[in-house]
This record gives C-alpha cells, sequence and structure tokens, in this order.
C-alpha cells in the first residue's frame, strides 16, 4: 500500500492529525452493508458508496493518525472503526458509551488526546491509535447553557493544539439576552486545556470569548493557514415591520451564512450580529432598501439601530446560504480547492431546502489567505453534488425524522477515497463515502 504523508495543518481540515495513512481503494459496494436508506443524485463524475448503516444519528467524524474513523452517534456515543484492504468497514467498536455524547467529536493533531461532548459538558481522554483505547476521562468544560440547540462542536486549534474552540448556540430563536457574551450563548469560546482546573473550566465565566452573535455556529473547520470558518444556522419565522407595515419574508429570508471566523491565537471578541443582525438571502424582500445578498438587516428598523447600524458593526457572512438549509457541517479537500458543506434540510420553508451536500469552490490568494472564488454577495458560489432528487419534497418532521438523509457529518478522507458524509435520519443512521471526478 502506498503512504500518504499529511501535514499536521492540511490533516486539520478533516481530522487535527498528523499521520501517514495508508491509500485505500474506494469499494463499488461493502459486504453487509444494507443499500441506501433513501435515494440520492450525484454531480456529474462524482460517485457514492454507503460504508455504514445501522448506526444510531451519526452527527461528526473524524479521523486518528492511523487512519481509523471515530463517529459520535448522538445519544450512543463514540464508535472507532477501521478499514481493510478493500476500503470497506473490517471492525467497529464502541469507544465511548453513553446517552449523553450527543455530537461534538475531535482529536489532537498527534492523536494523542480526544474530546468529545454533551450539552452541557466536554471531556477529554487520553487516546492510542494503535490499539485504539482510551483512559484518563477529565471534565474540560461544564455549565453550558441548554436550550433549543443543544449541539456542542469543538475543534482544536491547530497551530497550537492546548486550545480548544467550543460553541454554544442560542436558547431560542431570538435570544435577546445573549447580545452579551457573559451569558455564553450564541458563542464559540476558546479554552487552554492545558490549564483546565481539575473540576473543568465554567463555561459561562471562563475561557475566552473568540466571536459571539453567532445564533447556531454548529460548524466550523481551519483552512491550511490556521484559519476557522464557521457555517450559521440563522433564524425562523421572519416578518419585516417598516413605517408599521409588516412583511412576512421568512421562505427567503434570512440567509445561513459562511463565517470567515479568522485565526483563533489572534482574533476575540469578534461580533457577527445575532440577534439584532441578520444576513440578507433575497434581497427581493427589501425593496428600495439598497441591499445585497449577504448585508445585514434588522427585523424592524428605526431611527437609531437599522440595516446601516447592522453593517457598520457586525461582521457580514463571507458568503450566504439559501434560508432554511440548516448547515451541519463543513470541511475542506486536501489542497483546500474546495470546501464541502453538508445541510440538514428545512421545516420552516415551503418547498422544502436544503438534504444536499455543496461544493464552495476556494482559492489561495497571494498574500497566503484563503477565501471563496465567488464575491460575497453570490446567490451562486456553491454547487450541488449529492442531494434528495427532490429535496422540495423532503419532510422535516421533528429535528431528525424525515422521507430524505438529514445530513450531518463532513470529513474529507486521509486515505485519498474523498468525502465521508453522515446522515442522522432517526430510521437509520448511515455514513457514505463520495468521491470526485478523477
Amino acid at each position: 500500500m502506498q503512504l500518504i504523508k499529511i501535514t499536521a495543518l492540511a490533516a486539520a481540515l478533516s481530522s487535527g492529525v498528523d499521520a501517514a495513512v495508508r491509500q485505500l481503494p474506494v469499494p463499488k459496494s461493502c459486504s453487509g452493508v444494507a443499500a441506501f436508506r433513501y435515494q440520492y443524485k450525484l454531480e456529474t463524475g462524482w460517485s457514492a458508496v454507503k460504508i455504514a448503516g445501522g448506526l444510531k444519528q451519526v452527527r461528526t467524524v473524524v479521523w486518528d493518525s492511523e487512519g481509523n474513523m471515530l463517529v459520535s452517534q448522538n445519544t450512543r456515543g463514540v464508535s472507532v472503526s477501521t478499514f481493510g484492504d478493500n476500503g470497506c468497514v473490517n471492525s467497529t467498536t464502541m469507544l465511548i458509551s453513553g446517552n449523553q455524547i450527543n455530537h461534538g467529536l475531535a482529536i489532537s493533531p498527534d492523536s494523542k488526546t480526544l474530546y468529545a461532548s454533551s450539552e452541557t459538558q466536554a471531556w477529554s481522554w487520553s487516546y492510542d491509535p494503535l490499539t485504539r483505547k482510551i483512559s484518563n476521562q477529565k471534565t474540560i468544560v461544564r455549565g453550558m447553557s441548554t436550550g433549543i440547540h443543544s449541539s456542542r462542536t469543538i475543534a482544536v486549534v491547530p497551530q497550537n493544539p492546548n486550545l480548544i474552540l467550543l460553541q454554544v448556540g442560542s436558547n431560542s430563536n431570538f435570544d435577546m439576552a445573549s447580545a452579551s457574551a457573559s451569558t455564553g450563548r450564541a458563542i464559540i469560546k476558546i479554552f487552554d486545556v492545558s490549564k483546565a482546573p481539575s473540576n473543568g473550566y465554567n463555561y459561562n465565566t471562563e475561557g475566552e470569548v473568540y466571536g459571539y452573535g453567532l445564533r447556531n455556529e454548529i460548524g466550523f473547520t481551519a483552512d491550511p493557514s490556521g484559519v476557522f470558518w464557521g457555517v450559521e444556522n440563522s433564524g425562523d419565522d421572519f416578518a419585516r415591520t417598516e413605517n408599521g407595515q409588516r412583511r412576512d419574508i421568512h421562505i427567503d429570508n434570512p440567509a445561513e451564512e459562511l463565517n470567515n471566523l479568522g485565526d483563533p491565537t489572534k482574533v476575540r471578541n469578534a461580533w457577527y450580529g445575532y440577534p439584532t443582525c441578520f444576513a440578507v438571502w433575497n434581497p427581493a424582500n427589501f425593496p428600495n432598501s439598497g441591499l445585497k445578498t449577504g448585508s445585514n438587516f434588522v427585523v424592524t428598523p428605526n431611527s437609531t439601530f437599522n440595516d446601516a447600524s447592522c453593517n457598520g458593526k457586525a461582521i457580514p457572512p463571507r458568503l450566504s446560504f439559501q434560508a432554511h438549509s440548516a448547515p451541519i457541517a463543513n470541511t475542506f479537500d486536501t489542497d483546500a480547492k474546495n470546501m464541502y458543506v453538508t445541510f440538514h434540510g428545512s421545516w420552516n420553508r415551503q418547498p422544502a431546502t436544503g438534504f444536499k451536500v455543496v461544493q464552495i469552490p476556494f482559492q489561495k490568494l497571494a498574500n497566503g489567505s484563503y477565501e471563496p472564488v465567488a464575491p460575497s454577495d453570490s446567490m451562486t458560489g456553491y454547487k450541488d453534488i449529492f442531494s434528495a432528487p427532490n429535496p422540495g419534497s423532503c419532510t422535516a418532521n421533528g429535528l431528525t425524522m424525515s422521507n430524505c438523509f438529514r445530513l450531518t457529518a463532513a470529513a474529507w478522507d486521509p486515505a485519498g477515497r474523498g468525502l465521508f458524509v453522515g446522515s442522522d435520519n432517526s430510521a437509520e443512521g448511515e455514513i457514505y463515502l463520495l468521491t470526485p471526478p478523477q
């Protein structure tokens, strides 16, 4: 088998791992794995194979330095899978069992430390990728708020692995109190795990504020320069009131967001607008306003705080997604020429949208930074590569029930096969491998 050498920062795009991982083939099918539970369509040249099924609400996938796949399954725990020379899973064991585990999963660049979370706590373990064993459980953070957004995303900062990022969403559609970072909601905070107290940090009162005003920044990943990019779920059931006139704008606004969160070794206290400023998706809902896709707006402009106030204070998204797409996870391919985002799918739009994986072309600039190719006001800065055949007919009854897959995890494969994607549909948790054109 050939070996692929992955540098620490490049590997952070999918898992935070610095490793030599053997290259594996793309299987046409895997023995013992049932067929795709739901129909799908693919962009020309792409292929798809179901790698695993019968799981419990797959939320996050990361890789260790041996090329083992670790999977967070909501209310079940964390599993670890090895792969055979045929490219299929040949063994799976539960690494951490417990119904508190619900989403967050991360691994250090040297694969020696594993992190996972519940709604209110985050833990670390010593991890051995050769034996796939854990030990020495510690509470890293405690006291996270409960609310309508229970997922807690964790990421290790690749350029300083002592630092972790930990996210908490809002506790309601319009969580007005979260305008203050001290609430510990609609926020991403930074914690130095090397200095964690024995009983863990208190989320609300300790750590540093990386960014806030982020309604539910449930996915974020680093580019090769160490800058993190986050995907945000914005609000539901919106109406705009101007001069006493109320208009329903919820079908096409507000936009979901792709945010440049900056370098976490440098950025602190960045404000992205929530709960007062939101991004435009369809400017047609804002006649005579001069607003474009990606501009910030307020629900009820007045003489003291209006759209201009938002656009002067809040950091706007770098790119916007169709309202109610519900982006869950994002990852880069090996050379960061593209970002991939999973869309969980909507309940607040008719017809429905989401239920797909999209590809966002990126470029490396002369100064070494990375940016989407599309301008910030584009409505066409991404394309579908894997989706339900007719997303508009997909139901979203509850958070995980649907007649279509509910896409979650996104992780680029260090063994060179492509993009691993999860579904947390309550009928069956699945993992798919999507392979790009060769």
